[in-house]
């Protein structure tokens, strides 16, 4: 460990735990931009993502009302219909109505029934999800929203074809192994089932947006950073303080989830648009061979890495690893597509040599790699210190073929000439 790192990770240490100030959040920022150890990133997620205040001493009573104010939400969301004293004659189960509680019951089905199967799903290449919680909600515990619908035994590996067009979007090391355990008894839970209950309550409180594809792969990280945290007292609250660090990030990035807004200027198309000429402008030639050439379309590939904020192509340890520097970014978010550009330089010949099936297979099921390795080059290109690829390598080649002609000839001739 450098003493450089070693010095940045006490400086990290310092302003989380142990200055009694408000946290300079620039500071932090530029500390965690490559990278947080592993037992400050709860607390460290929680400010960059602002679900908690910069000054310190806010801390305790700020934590106390939210917590508070997430079981009010499981109280109001989490509970049967009909059990409200007042309701017209018209609320019973075969009413047509959607403006009674079983209407809106059999409405909330519909989301939650997609909700359940993508949880169910969620990093299968890992049996955290599956597992029980050892902090499950006590109420809502014992009404289990999954045993709403049907299917406890659906299988992980019956996809269909997703928001994104792409049928089996999962790469080949997501992929699990085999059924979910069976939902466990009343009272106890595993954290998918918590993870659904949060994206329930969601879509609850965000109608204009409500559950989207693909928000199980935004929320799956960040439950799991606050659930495995070393300390139990913030273990404990990992629930509420996902459901708040959740809302915060979907905030910035709903706009990728609203399908009224892909033609605009803040839609995913836009986005997608703008990675396109960023790849164009720093690298002409690969643009050339896979856009033009090969016609690969970024809804192939780029819609996935943009949206989902690449929570698709790495091993967890990978994602995480790679949202400290998203999350730390001073411009939020202006990062990722410098480190969608790294990731197709990191490739650049095996893209450049391939056909379409080659390069489809390698950007949909991009090979691991070293992450930081992606950050610095993300950073390089965007601050202007990294080199342009050369602009047209069948020139040069031309160039240098030509030379090596020029240089045989004048060796023949100074043959002739010893003759």
């Amino acid at each position: 460990m450098s003493a450089r790192y070693q010095e940045r990770l006490i400086r990290i240490e310092q302003m989380l735990l142990i200055d009694k100030k408000t946290i300079d959040m620039n500071e932090l920022k530029a500390g965690c931009s490559y990278g947080i150890p592993e037992r400050l990133r709860p607390l460290a997620w929680r400010l960059l993502l602002n679900a908690l205040p910069t000054e310190r001493q806010q801390w305790p009573s700020y934590l106390k009302q939210q917590r508070e104010n997430y079981d009010a939400l499981v109280d109001q969301f989490i509970i049967a219909p009909g059990t409200s004293e007042e309701h017209s004659n018209d609320d019973h189960p075969l009413t047509d109505r959607s403006d009674t509680e079983w209407g809106v019951f059999f409405e909330d089905n519909k989301i939650l029934s997609q909700i359940d199967k993508d949880v169910r799903r969620l990093c299968p290449e890992i049996q955290f999800f599956q597992s029980k919680t050892l902090h499950p909600h006590k109420k809502a515990a014992e009404i289990q929203l999954s045993a709403r619908i049907t299917g406890e035994e659906l299988n992980p590996l019956d996809y269909e074809v997703n928001m994104f067009g792409i049928a089996n979007f999962k790469s080949a090391r997501k992929r699990a192994s085999g059924q979910y355990e069976r939902v466990p008894t009343k009272g106890a839970e595993t954290h998918w089932q918590v993870v659904e209950r949060i994206l329930f309550i969601y879509s609850k409180l965000n109608p204009g947006v409500k559950y989207v594809q693909g928000m199980n792969e935004i929320i799956g990280p960040i439950y799991f950073v606050f659930a495995s945290d070393i300390d139990d007292e913030w273990t404990a609250f990992a629930e509420p303080d996902t459901f708040y660090c959740f809302q915060q990030l979907m905030s910035e990035i709903k706009d990728n989830f609203i399908r009224t807004l892909d033609q605009s200027s803040c839609g995913i198309e836009s986005t997608m648009a703008s990675f396109h000429s960023l790849l164009l402008n720093f690298d002409s030639p690969l643009y050339e061979h896979i856009v033009e050439k090969l016609q690969v379309k970024p809804q192939f590939y780029a819609f996935r890495w943009l949206s989902l904020l690449l929570s698709q192509e790495f091993p967890l340890p990978d994602v995480i690893s790679l949202w400290d520097s998203l999350f730390s970014d001073l411009q939020r978010f202006s990062l990722l597509p410098y480190i969608c550009l790294a990731m197709l330089e990191k490739k650049r010949d095996e893209l450049l040599q391939g056909e379409f099936a080659d390069v489809i297979r390698l950007l949909q099921n991009y090979p691991e790699t070293d992450v930081l390795q992606l950050v610095l080059l993300a950073q390089a290109i965007r601050e202007g210190r990294a080199r342009k690829p050369v602009e047209d390598r069948p020139i040069m080649k031309e160039a240098v073929s030509k030379h090596v002609r020029q240089l045989s000839d004048t060796l023949k001739n100074l043959n002739f000439l010893k003759k």
